[in-house]
C-alpha cells in the first residue's frame, strides 16, 4: 500500500516537481512491478487501492499515467535530482 494522497493525473512538468519527489517510492514500485511482469490490475489494487473491477477505466488510467511518469523519471527526471537546488 502507498500513500493515498496520489492524484489521478500526476503533474506533467519538464522538471521534477514536489509530487514526483513525494512519490519516488511509488514510481520505483511501478517500475519493479513492470519489470517483473506483474498484472497492472494487481498493481493498481495494491499501490493505489483502486478496485480495477469496480473502476476499470480510472484504474487503468491512474496506473498508466503514473507508470509513464516513472519512466520519464528514469529517462530524464533523475538528472534534475542530481543538480544543486536553489533555495
Amino acid at each position: 500500500m502507498t500513500d493515498p494522497s496520489f492524484l489521478d493525473h500526476p503533474p506533467l512538468t519538464e522538471r521534477v516537481n514536489a509530487y514526483d519527489e513525494a512519490h519516488l517510492g511509488l514510481y520505483l514500485r511501478l517500475l519493479v512491478a513492470e519489470e517483473e511482469g506483474a498484472d497492472w490490475r494487481e498493481v493498481v489494487a495494491v499501490l493505489f487501492e483502486i478496485d480495477p473491477v469496480r473502476e476499470p477505466v480510472r484504474a487503468k488510467a491512474v496506473h498508466d499515467r503514473h507508470l509513464a511518469r516513472a519512466r520519464w523519471m528514469t529517462a530524464a527526471g533523475f538528472q534534475h535530482l542530481l543538480q544543486p537546488r536553489l533555495q
